[in-house]
């Protein structure tokens, strides 16, 4: 009999636990920010040209995947520059996400706290996690590209670390996330982390004062702002372009 209850008591106690844990794992999903998708591969709602009105008619949607096409560059009458910028909504903290590829060659780069300026353009205002075609580049343009000139880099700022680089070749789909808050902001590239920085720290000012940006007063200088896609002239494509705020 004594044995029949302390097996009864422990199978409550199992169950009780069980339930705990399933209860505080419910309240911890539910307590994740959403997934707000910018682009899902059927709309183009909400994007549109820096300092522009409409979606520069090269950028369209083929076979789900938001695509720069080079091709209509002589075709479509459009004034004005061709960076985009997702203009529905402003993002101070956030994790985004979107996978991309780009042609042998190519260029781009993903851009955030955008601030439409007329008298300024976007790479002077927004920092920029840069996409390019390491492997193929300085051979195509017969030119040497430093560091924070290439893929995953916190553009003319912070370098990736090489040890956690995975560089795939033109063509092939990548994964990146930024994720940023004031407190920490980190690269993420196919899946590893390739650096942390913190935003508007000394060394932030630091880098900002000795590089490229040095006689950029409004680089990084806003808290708050769109999500952006740069065009080089090289054909791109995005796809599952999503953020959930922090």
């Amino acid at each position: 009999m004594k044995k029949l209850l302390l097996l009864t008591a422990l199978a409550v106690f199992a169950f009780s636990c069980s339930n705990n844990s399933k209860s505080t794992n419910e309240t911890a999903t539910k307590a994740e920010p959403e997934w707000i998708y910018l682009f899902d591969g059927t709309s183009t709602d909400g994007w549109r040209a820096y300092n522009g009105d409409a979606l520069p008619p090269q950028w369209t949607i083929v076979d789900g995947a938001l695509t720069f096409d080079t091709e209509k560059r002589l075709e479509a009458d459009w004034q004005g520059g061709k960076d985009i910028i997702y203009a529905a909504e402003e993002f101070d903290n956030f994790e985004l996400y979107l996978e991309w590829k780009i042609p042998e060659g190519g260029n781009s780069g993903i851009m955030y706290h955008i601030k439409e300026n007329q008298e300024v353009g976007l790479p002077e205002i927004a920092p920029e996690y840069q996409l390019l075609d390491d492997l193929k580049w300085e051979e195509i343009n017969n030119a040497k590209l430093e560091d924070w000139q290439k893929t995953g880099a916190d553009y003319a700022m912070h370098v990736p670390d090489p040890a956690q680089k995975i560089v795939k070749p033109a063509g092939e789909w990548n994964t990146s996330r930024i994720v940023f808050t004031p407190e920490r902001a980190e690269h993420w590239l196919n899946g590893k982390k390739l650096f942390t920085f913190v935003p508007w720290s000394d060394d932030w000012y630091e880098r900002k004062a000795a590089g490229k940006w040095k006689d950029a007063p409004l680089y990084g200088s806003f808290k708050k702002g769109y999500i952006g896609l740069q065009d080089h002239d090289s054909p791109l494509w995005f796809k599952n372009i999503k953020i959930r705020k922090l």
